[in-house]
């Protein structure tokens, strides 16, 4: 049996990441296998992406306080990759269980306690373990390895913000936003008017102890054609699998999403156009920067939809692990809204996914010359020919 379909804690075929830990554990992170050599990666450049997920940021996030400190363990060298796996640690050092003595008893409404109990009949209690959002620190640490390759290689660039809180919507330029925008206020949302009201709504749902959910948009500019295979590994069913992976999600959508159902396909058509110096664009992009499951090198742009955090201070109707029906206000440190921190959450998966795309593309279309058909046998294999590399 594949060890990924039975563990269920690893992503990618080339690009292939391991997360490990429980979110009151020693530590948590991943491991990366698949990194190509001789890319230029620092423990900075990864901390720089954890700190913008790392708890106690602000008043709407949860007060847990951690630093996240990054360590990389192996597969770097003087600050470059050497093509063997790497692995970064985050050790765990502001645990607080016994806020989760109640839990240990009594499952928290829609939260993971319940299923863990029914699948694995045992679970890590303090925390939540591996259904906590800090499982998440080792996709945000490999997320930034993904995006650094991505950056070299074809110069691309993700960066996402929060769109939507309950229903304050935002109108942000999607092709002119810059990641200083995002990063301009707590709730990262580039609408600096929608971001206040959004901020005042998160405040007004924390005071009483209760959660709200929302929307966040990502956009992939200068994403490389022909990434995504068909039929079932299509690029947009990959984006989906990885968005919907991560804690808390509910609803996905790519280009014109659900709204494109109720369009006439000459409303929604994305025409193509040639540019000056000879590209195929199209004028508008509500297929989101994929068709027929492969990257057409438009934007992509997909949106995630978020729940509400399920650990709330409002009591709650629940039963316990024996079958008795109780009530259950939680206790604990939690996100009263979850979007603001899953912004880099959803960068760092769509990152993953391009960089294990890039990778699987490469080694299936890019080895021989593209204006070649079937070469003569004895031309095979000439361009592979081994060139001692300079010591």
């Amino acid at each position: 049996m594949d060890v990924k379909a039975a563990s269920g804690s690893v992503y990618g075929t080339m690009f292939r990441v391991s997360t490990f830990g429980e979110s009151h554990g020693k530590a948590v992170g991943c491991v990366i296998d698949g990194v190509p050599p001789r890319l230029q990666i620092s423990e900075d450049e990864i901390q720089l992406e954890l700190d913008r997920r790392k708890p106690g940021q602000s008043i709407i996030t949860t007060p847990r306080k951690e630093e996240d400190i990054a360590e990389i363990l192996s597969g770097v060298y003087n600050g470059v990759t050497l093509g063997s796996p790497i692995a970064v640690m985050v050790r765990n050092k502001d645990q607080r269980s016994g806020d989760y003595s109640e839990m240990s008893v009594a499952y928290r409404p829609s939260h993971a306690d319940a299923t863990y109990d029914f699948k694995y009949g045992i679970r890590a209690v303090a925390g939540g373990g591996r259904s906590s959002a800090r499982e998440t620190i080792g996709r945000v640490a490999a997320g930034a390895v993904a995006k650094k390759l991505l950056k070299t290689v074809s110069n691309t660039e993700i960066i996402a913000y929060v769109n939507k809180v309950r229903d304050i919507g935002s109108n942000v330029d999607q092709s002119t936003f810059t990641m200083a925008d995002v990063e301009s206020n707590i709730v990262r949302c580039p609408d600096q008017e929608a971001a206040k009201k959004m901020i005042d709504a998160i405040n007004e749902v924390r005071v009483r102890g209760d959660s709200c959910g929302g929307e966040v948009t990502c956009v992939v500019r200068n994403c490389p054609k022909g990434l995504g295979t068909p039929v079932f590994d299509k690029l947009e069913a990959e984006l989906a699998k990885a968005m919907l992976s991560l804690p808390a999600t509910k609803g996905f959508e790519i280009g014109s999403g659900f709204a494109g159902s109720s369009m006439l396909g000459s409303e929604h058509n994305d025409a193509f156009y040639m540019t000056p110096d000879g590209q195929v664009r199209t004028k508008s992009n509500r297929s989101g920067g994929i068709q027929g499951g492969i990257s057409n090198g438009e934007d992509i742009v997909i949106r995630i939809a978020f729940k509400p955090t399920s650990t709330i201070g409002v009591s709650q109707q629940t039963v316990t692990r024996e079958g008795n029906e109780t009530e259950l206000r939680a206790r604990g440190r939690h996100d009263p809204c979850v979007v603001p921190r899953a912004v880099p959450m959803v960068e760092s998966m769509v990152a993953m996914v391009l960089a294990d795309q890039l990778l699987q593309h490469y080694g299936q279309c890019e080895l021989l010359p593209r204006d070649s058909t079937v070469m003569p046998d004895s031309s095979i294999g000439s361009q592979f020919k081994h060139t001692p590399s300079p010591v």
